[in-house]
């Protein structure tokens, strides 16, 4: 296969309702799609970098200029490629996993188009729909959050995460299991907020039986995790902190977690994200799949990945209408607490030509 070139397309994409964690809140989705055209088929990728370096030290601005400076040339010159040899092209260039793996996604779905083959028969999937949970941001009350999650367990939801930070933690949490019971799969997600001088009140969230706690500390706090995590009995989860299969690898033996969040875009694309699921089934450790209020492209990749054996816990792969009210592709629609795989040939689904159109705001074409 040879990259003919890329395409770097900007959308805006209007939320619901803002979306609030520790870290800002969004009101509109700034995103980066990567079309990359082969001649045989052309496939798409999107960057889940977010428009401020907030959750992450990329953002979208880095992830075009690294894309259309360094990332695209590189691969362009590539004589003969295919999705497993992009990791290793790209690897001089430090860092920025995010880019990259819009850039392998978009030439594995090409790929994958040309081929006839899904992403989830690709990535080894047994399962043709997946369970899904949901993320609650942080409200502006409780009875605002009661009834955010009232709305969500109509809808079918099978786990409730809920934001948390200090001051919005252990009140919320106690509020919801109250109202809703102890039957309720419920974790909290606190986006780093806290610091190991945190330990005793965090313990304060361990009567309300959380499926677990993902990411309470700095990212780069790995031995603060495996400190945390034997001071209180909530399952420790880490997400921020997982970049690579070998960085799991090292928190899990730290004992820095025992839950891991796979993002494929915070660890450099899906094919990586597939070793670390593959370790930790070796050992044992269960995983889900995170969301980045991805749309409809995203999403399908991701719920192909949450197909595989080792995502046990429901995952952050929620209905297109939890974040948009029109998505870029056909919507993905919440059906018995669960999301259909798509079975069509690379991610299965593509964008609605004038929806794309609608919501485009910069295009920019890279030619090998």
């Amino acid at each position: 296969m040879k990259i003919r070139g890329v395409e770097l397309r900007r959308v805006a994409m209007p939320l619901v309702a803002p979306f609030r964690t520790s870290f800002g809140t969004e009101t509109t989705r700034d995103v980066l799609l990567v079309r990359a055209d082969t001649g045989d088929a052309e496939g798409w990728g999107e960057c889940v970098a977010m428009a401020e370096p907030l959750y992450s030290p990329e953002y979208t601005d880095a992830a075009a200029d690294v894309l259309r400076r360094f990332l695209v040339p590189r691969l362009a010159a590539a004589p003969h490629l295919d999705a497993y040899q992009v990791a290793g092209v790209l690897a001089p260039i430090k860092g920025h996993r995010m880019a990259k793996a819009a850039l392998e996604t978009a030439v594995l779905d090409a790929e994958l188009r040309a081929a006839g083959r899904s992403f989830a028969r690709e990535f080894g999937a047994v399962r043709d729909r997946v369970p899904c949970g949901v993320s609650v941001g942080i409200m502006d009350s409780i009875p605002q959050l009661l009834d955010a999650v009232a709305g969500y367990l109509a809808e079918g939801y099978v786990r409730i995460k809920l934001k948390i930070e200090p001051g919005w933690d252990v009140e919320p949490v106690r509020a919801v299991r109250e109202r809703f019971g102890d039957d309720v799969l419920l974790q909290v997600d606190a986006n780093t907020a806290y610091t190991l001088a945190d330990a005793r009140h965090l313990a304060r969230l361990d009567p309300f039986d959380l499926l677990l706690i993902e990411q309470p500390l700095d990212e780069e706090d790995v031995l603060g995790h495996a400190t945390l995590a034997k001071q209180i009995s909530t399952p420790v989860c880490l997400d921020e902190s997982i970049t690579s299969a070998r960085t799991a690898a090292a928190a899990l033996t730290l004992g820095a977690c025992s839950v891991v969040n796979i993002k494929p875009g915070r660890v450099g694309g899906y094919l990586e994200a597939r070793r670390i699921h593959d370790l930790c089934a070796a050992h044992g450790v269960p995983v889900w799949c995170g969301g980045m209020l991805e749309t409809g492209l995203g999403r399908a990749a991701n719920v192909a990945l949450a197909a595989l054996p080792g995502f046990t816990l429901p995952g952050d792969t929620s209905a297109s209408g939890r974040y948009f009210a029109t998505d870029l592709t056909e919507p993905f629609v919440l059906e018995d607490g669960a999301l259909a795989v798509p079975p069509g040939p690379g991610l299965g689904v593509s964008p609605l030509p004038a929806v794309l159109d609608d919501v485009t705001v910069a295009t920019e074409w890279i030619s090998a």
